[in-house]
């Protein structure tokens, strides 16, 4: 019976850094999403055209 609580604690510390890491990454990735929308490396290249008449 030991074994058993002690493989149940171990799962529980895998899956809680496993859902931590998870986490982190899809708001890294929201966040990457964002300011690449943001920043778009096409439109910084080009120069700032003057309004016609």
């Amino acid at each position: 019976m030991l074994a058993a609580n002690i493989w149940h604690w171990w799962i529980g510390v895998v899956l809680f850094f496993g859902l931590v890491l998870v986490a982190v990454a899809m708001i890294a990735g929201y966040l990457k999403a964002v300011s690449a929308q943001r920043y778009d490396r096409e439109r910084m290249r080009e120069p700032l055209r003057e309004p016609g008449p």
